[in-house]
């Protein structure tokens, strides 16, 4: 917290008021030997301006590169209202709303997340998050397993177009639980997966197909020929997506004939920094006939008797998230700060709001791809449309003109070669709206002087794809 008002004397007030004498006598109850004494070898203390400089000096150190990174964590502007509301004592301390009593006010908030994340993905039901986006599959795996009551196989088709670090999640979590992750391969032209590359598992048991759209990528992939192959196989369909793309794309819920029946993602676009990697957020929804598959929680509204509107924890007893192997799930930690955070976010932008950025995210990494490009040393990878990141090929080895390009503080992009060797020297770059001419031309200029230096004399030229 940036300021703790408890003076000496609140303190005593408080000890005072509670029949202790000091802090001590609050610990009284540990036994000596268990503690652990004096502290040796820890600075002394700081002042509050002391503090203040130090993490500056700490943070300055980290610079303030130009971000073109995605895979994932993207950076996207959070007007300032976000933080300072949700820093608030009444949003920043609040725990569990177990006592719907006297937390009506964060339970009111969580439904309005819950609605507007439903209009976003087209979908029935939202929960109120979870850990974060790669977990948030794993969730939406175990669901899929239980929800699907024709299948008895415990088989999840899941295309190696997936976020690599959300399958190996996935993988780690239900590896013990009987459930076989079946990966599908991308079209090496297009980048997505194609619906031949399904046709071996027609007829056989599949408990459910996972579609990220935009895909790890960056690509559009077919999604209602996927869905509707799904559906006649009877498989669950569980959609991955970036909740900003789906202010323009069409959401999880209209994809096929009857749309997907789990949508997850990670929340981090909706108002959250990136922040050393993390806290972020996952989300959730699904069909209403899957709600009672669903792990944590969910907040509903009513009416009392006098006609007054409430809002609670629904569907489930607080108990459920005790059960163990009977819970519906062990991980499903609520990230309930960020949330406010996201609710507070799509409040300011509203629908046109966030529509507008998606479509600056999309022309900005259209300007980038382009003056990229303009080098003929390289080249996109794939050649069908993306949203706001896409992979690059270059002639030259890409980890030199990584370095290079670090060390003129401009975050390049992801090394694709790092889960798919079979790309070779590949940058995923991608533009948000925060991203201006300048900084696409700073970057595309930087990458020029650094590929004419490895090549000397320049580089081959290759043939540009169609």
């Amino acid at each position: 917290m940036p300021f703790i008002p408890h003076t000496e004397s609140d303190v005593k007030d408080m000890l005072a008021a509670i029949g202790a004498s000091d802090i001590e006598t609050l610990f009284d109850e540990i036994p000596d030997k268990l503690r652990m004494g004096k502290l040796t070898g820890v600075p002394d203390g700081m002042n509050e301006q002391e503090v203040t400089r130090l993490m500056m000096e700490r943070a300055e150190q980290d610079g303030r590169p130009l971000c073109f990174m995605g895979a994932g964590a993207y950076d996207h502007h959070i007007p300032a209202a976000v933080w300072e509301i949700t820093t608030r004592g009444e949003f920043y301390s609040a725990y569990t709303p177990y006592q719907a009593e006297a937390s009506q006010g964060t339970l009111q908030l969580i439904y309005e997340f819950q609605t507007m994340m439903t209009g976003l993905t087209g979908l029935d039901v939202s929960n109120a998050s979870l850990y974060d986006g790669a977990s948030g599959l794993a969730e939406a795996v175990l669901m899929a397993v239980r929800g699907n009551r024709k299948s008895k196989s415990g088989r999840i088709l899941v295309p190696t177009t997936v976020h690599p670090e959300y399958r190996k999640t996935t993988h780690t979590i239900v590896k013990n639980q009987d459930i076989e992750l079946v990966e599908l391969p991308y079209c090496p032209e297009g980048g997505n997966t194609l619906v031949d590359s399904l046709a071996e598992y027609e007829g056989q048991d599949i408990a459910a197909l996972v579609i990220q759209h935009p895909n790890f990528f960056g690509i559009l992939e077919d999604v209602d020929v996927l869905t509707d192959w799904a559906h006649a196989q009877g498989a669950l369909v569980i959609a991955i997506a970036n909740p900003t793309s789906m202010a323009l794309l069409k959401p999880p819920g209209r994809w096929g004939e009857k749309g997907a029946d789990i949508a997850c993602g990670e929340g981090q676009p909706l108002g959250v920094p990136m922040m050393a990697g993390g806290p972020y957020f996952g989300y959730m929804c699904c069909k209403q006939a899957l709600v009672r598959q669903m792990p944590g929680r969910i907040v509903g509204r009513t009416i009392d008797r006098d006609e007054r509107e409430g809002f609670t924890l629904t569907l489930q007893a607080r108990e459920q998230h005790i059960r163990r192997s009977k819970a519906t799930s062990n991980i499903c930690t609520n990230q309930g700060l960020l949330v406010t955070a996201a609710t507070i976010y799509m409040s300011l932008l509203g629908a046109e709001g966030l529509r507008r950025v998606a479509q600056a995210c999309h022309e900005n990494t259209r300007k980038l791809v382009s003056a990229l490009t303009a080098n003929d040393c390289v080249e996109p990878v794939f050649n069908r449309p993306y949203f706001h990141e896409t992979p690059l090929r270059l002639s030259v080895p890409v980890e030199g003109v990584a370095r290079s390009l670090h060390a003129h503080n401009i975050l390049p992009g992801y090394l694709m070669a790092q889960a798919y060797p079979e790309l070779g020297d590949a940058l995923l770059v991608c533009a948000t709206e925060t991203r201006t001419d300048a900084d696409i031309e700073t970057y595309a200029s930087h990458l020029n002087r650094t590929i004419d230096a490895q090549t000397k004399a320049g580089c081959p030229v290759k043939p540009k794809m169609a």
